[in-house]
């Protein structure tokens, strides 16, 4: 999932050590943008991950890319919001696509700066390839709408 805001806080790094070796979690919050703007804090484990907010000037526009995970203790739920990339955001710029997921959030180009479509001509079947052309359908006259 990907959300964009300005980067307003960085949290303190929490480190220790476990059986696998010497950790690092940060966070930091960022602000989004709109009628309600809303904070939103998100936690990042690793060095390179906790550098990543580290290196980027303070209320910059930021696009975080991140994963929900929520556990449970005592009966109670826990939600984290994993942050696993966070970069500049340039408005109108396409992010690059992450886990497969093509972000379609780009606005349009205007009716008017578009190229005028030329109707190709029709092709030959290609015989070597095994595939049949796709079957054309002539126009039926002017309006075959039944109402």
């Amino acid at each position: 999932m990907d959300i964009t805001g300005r980067l307003i806080q960085i949290l303190p790094d929490v480190e220790g050590d476990s059986a696998r070796g010497h950790w690092v979690r940060g966070g930091f919050v960022i602000e989004t943008d709109g009628e309600y703007p809303r904070k939103v804090a998100f936690t990042a484990f690793g060095e390179e991950r906790v550098a990543m907010a580290k290196n980027l000037p303070m209320g910059s526009p930021v696009q975080v890319t991140f994963q929900p995970e929520s556990r449970e203790f005592n009966e109670k739920w826990y939600t984290d919001l994993r942050a696993s990339r966070i970069q500049p955001f340039v408005p109108g710029q396409m992010p690059p696509a992450a886990g497969g997921y093509a972000w379609q959030g780009a606005p349009a180009a205007p009716a008017a700066a578009a190229a005028p479509q030329v109707a190709a001509a029709p092709q030959p079947a290609a015989q070597a390839s095994g595939f049949a052309a796709p079957p054309t359908m002539e126009p039926a006259g002017e309006d075959d709408l039944p109402f």
